[in-house]
């Protein structure tokens, strides 16, 4: 026999917290035990939480309060009074805790699609209602296993049983492609020849992006900054800054031109880069 329940319902509700199951056996005295022969009475990990009750050739276990570390198998023993009149209901009863879960498949359509799943391990009711949460808010006349949705980067999504609302699914992220990055200069100030000077490029992606410098289509550097120690005119030229994960990619751009002895001129372009390309495009 298999039970399965789902976990934060189990171990938070008040109401439905106990987990109960009843086995008929000819019995003098009845000890439940869990993995090997201890009375769970006797078990400090079951103190105050575990209950024996008996009729007529049926004996219960209840446990209150079941958390995850009470997933396991358990066992009916009745001992007689004859000798070797000891017995044990084999193959026993497993008792298996499990949270909802949401997954995340990949659109077949857009980077800033999301085509979500509320899955469970435990085997749940074929016409189950579901709730979706979008960044902690109920999403209207949504009661499908399944919700699909355009995203911004910052959204979070969770679902719950239409019965169990108040115990949601851990949020998740969804994934994405980089967003357009900035690219910013510092100092900010008039920079002279030199000068030292840091390109910064920031976006937002998940999962995280990777950062990559090119000046025109030479390969100058990774990660988010290029640093300049001294800054000379043969430094003139397009800088391109791609952002790259699993989703796609996007990349920004900036024109120095560094003047002998003098003022250092900045132009910034960006432009969406096609995912399947391998080196920057200049326009």
């Amino acid at each position: 026999m298999r039970i399965c329940l789902e976990q934060r319902v189990a171990a938070r509700s008040v109401a439905g917290s106990s987990w109960r199951v009843s086995l008929s056996s000819v019995w003098r005295r009845g000890l439940f035990w869990k993995g090997k022969p201890v009375d769970l009475l006797t078990d400090s990990q079951y103190t105050g939480r575990v209950t024996y009750s008996s009729k007529s050739k049926d004996c219960t276990l209840t446990i209150t309060n079941v958390g995850n570390s009470d997933s396991a198998v358990y066992k009916f023993r009745f001992i007689t009074n004859h000798q070797d009149g000891s017995y044990t209901g084999d193959p026993g009863v497993t008792l298996s805790l499990t949270d909802l879960q949401v997954k995340v498949g990949t659109s077949r359509y857009s980077s800033s699609w999301a085509d979500l799943t509320c899955v469970s391990s435990c085997t749940l009711p074929p016409h189950s209602s579901y709730i979706w949460f979008k960044n902690g808010e109920k999403i209207p006349r949504k009661t499908s296993s399944t919700y699909s949705d355009y995203f911004e980067y910052a959204d979070s999504y969770s679902c719950a049983l239409q019965e169990h609302q108040d115990f949601p699914s851990p949020p998740v992220v969804t994934y994405y492609a980089p967003k357009l990055p900035s690219v910013s200069v510092s100092p900010s100030a008039e920079i002279v020849e030199g000068s030292s000077v840091t390109l910064t490029c920031s976006s937002h992606a998940n999962p995280a992006a990777k950062y990559t410098w090119f000046k025109e289509n030479l390969l100058k550097g990774q990660g988010q900054s290029y640093y300049f120690p001294s800054i000379s005119p043969e430094h003139s030229g397009h800088y391109i800054c791609i952002v790259q994960n699993t989703r796609g990619r996007h990349n920004s751009t900036v024109h120095l031109t560094v003047l002998e002895g003098n003022t250092l001129w900045l132009t910034l372009t960006a432009a969406v880069q096609p995912r399947g390309k391998t080196t920057p495009h200049i326009t």
